[in-house]
């Protein structure tokens, strides 16, 4: 029988992509030589104020936020109120707080409550964070940012499943993503029982299953990472999929590397140069990481350190240095990278870096990636610089999607009170087109 982190036939070319979560391994010789890493040593958290004074001053000729009418140039007054008004709200943690009580309150079993309640999360929340509630709505959604110059990553906003009835419903959803876009750490675990070894088949067959359609669409295929836990399984079914699929120039599969995870600089050390030795183009999205409260509570519960970064120093400085390593593999020709982050100073020197690496901005094997409604200045921005944008779009029905929203909105308080530069910057600019106005008339 195969071991919960399986070694068997099925992956056993694997060996030297990945290694249990927090293992020990010496990350001495992570940076790239002959290119400084990025890094935060000298920086400190500094309000949006002096953040913006910063890019008023700094590299205007690669990436600029400063300038709100060229930022906000393709986005009409209207919206821009209503993404205001959003992010205010969403701002005040008091807020997030009763509506995550409300959702899961016995109110929403009244009718006329749970009318009311998600007709409001529809028109405010959901329409500023979702793409709509199928393909066809989330295609006009991907539209219209290919009008304002941004690319669209759909992402079919379902939560965890726990049978193979519903594995396989979901995986009907993912084809069905795919085919419209056609037109748009260690243990000794106990051994799987013979179930466990089928469904571990089954899982694997549905990935390729879903890499073949991406790979006949030519659409990439980013596969998210998830709690510790579960994460080494992910590493090695995707790592597997790679195996089969990325053979071109052009990646399909996708890995995730957290940053927040104090390994994580080793991780992607390890499976980055796996790769290159075998030939196979990898592809990693880089982000900071969703599950901070939960991996703390849980790893604290087991009697375990946290695999979290002590300070979110430590994690800057991770992710900096995991995009420096990356930055320096495309421009030598390997690999290729989704920089997926609204930390506006982390986008600025991945900018700066692919900008002395000589990497063209248009570039296919390098984009910066964030969450739809979330992080415009960072997004515009790198736009207006030339680089390739992705935003990343939850789609499906709204009664579907709320328990997706709910545990983004719980797993990052953080991100949504931290959105102050994009507020300020709003407001700028609506004081910018009120002034223009009322001179004009």
């Amino acid at each position: 029988m195969a071991s919960r982190v399986p070694r068997g036939n099925l992956l056993k070319s694997l060996r030297y992509f990945s290694r249990p979560l927090n293992s020990a391994a010496s990350s001495s010789a992570f940076s790239a030589p002959g290119v400084p890493p990025l890094n935060f040593a000298e920086k400190s958290e500094t309000s949006a104020v002096a953040v913006a004074d910063e890019f008023q001053t700094g590299s205007p000729g690669v990436f600029d936020v400063y300038n709100t009418e060229k930022l906000f140039s393709s986005i009409p007054t209207t919206r821009l109120l209503r993404a205001s008004a959003n992010l205010h709200v969403a701002a005040i943690e008091p807020v997030v707080d009763l509506g995550m009580w409300v959702m899961k309150s016995k109110l929403m079993e009244t009718e006329l409550v749970k009318n009311v309640v998600m007709e409001t999360i529809r028109h405010t929340f959901y329409e500023h964070f979702c793409a709509g509630e199928d393909t066809a709505a989330a295609g006009k959604t991907i539209l219209k940012l290919r009008e304002a110059g941004l690319r669209g990553m759909l992402v079919y906003a379902l939560e965890y499943a726990a049978d193979n009835e519903s594995c396989d419903r979901n995986l009907d959803g993912f084809l069905q993503t795919v085919e419209s876009t056609k037109s748009l750490p260690p243990s000794s675990p106990e051994p799987l029982t013979p179930e466990e070894e089928r469904d571990l088949q089954l899982g694997y067959e549905r990935l390729l299953k879903l890499c073949q359609s991406c790979a006949e669409a030519n659409v990439p295929l980013s596969v998210d990472a998830e709690h510790t836990s579960v994460q080494p399984i992910i590493d090695y079914l995707t790592y597997a999929a790679a195996v089969e699929y990325n053979k071109n120039n052009s990646p399909i599969v996708y890995g995730t590397i957290q940053a927040y995870l104090k390994d994580a600089k080793d991780r992607l050390l390890l499976a980055a140069n796996a790769a290159e030795d075998k030939g196979i183009q990898m592809g990693f999205k880089v982000v900071r990481g969703a599950y901070m409260s939960s991996e703390t509570r849980i790893a604290s519960s087991l009697g375990y350190e946290s695999p979290i970064h002590n300070t979110i120093q430590d994690t800057h400085d991770c992710y900096n240095d995991c995009a420096s390593f990356m930055l320096e593999n495309i421009a030598n020709g390997s690999g290729a990278l989704v920089l997926a982050s609204h930390n506006v100073e982390s986008g600025r020197l991945a900018a700066v870096k692919a900008h002395d690496l000589g990497i063209g901005k248009v570039n296919h094997r390098l984009e910066f990636a964030q969450l739809y409604g979330m992080s415009e200045s960072l997004s515009f921005g790198l736009r207006n610089a030339g680089f390739q944008v992705s935003k990343y779009m939850p789609f499906g029905p709204i009664d579907m999607v709320m328990p997706y929203l709910l545990r983004r909105a719980e797993e990052n308080r953080g991100l949504l009170s931290a959105s102050s530069l994009d507020r300020q910057l709003m407001r700028t600019e609506l004081k910018r087109r009120l002034k223009a106005a009322i001179v004009g008339a």
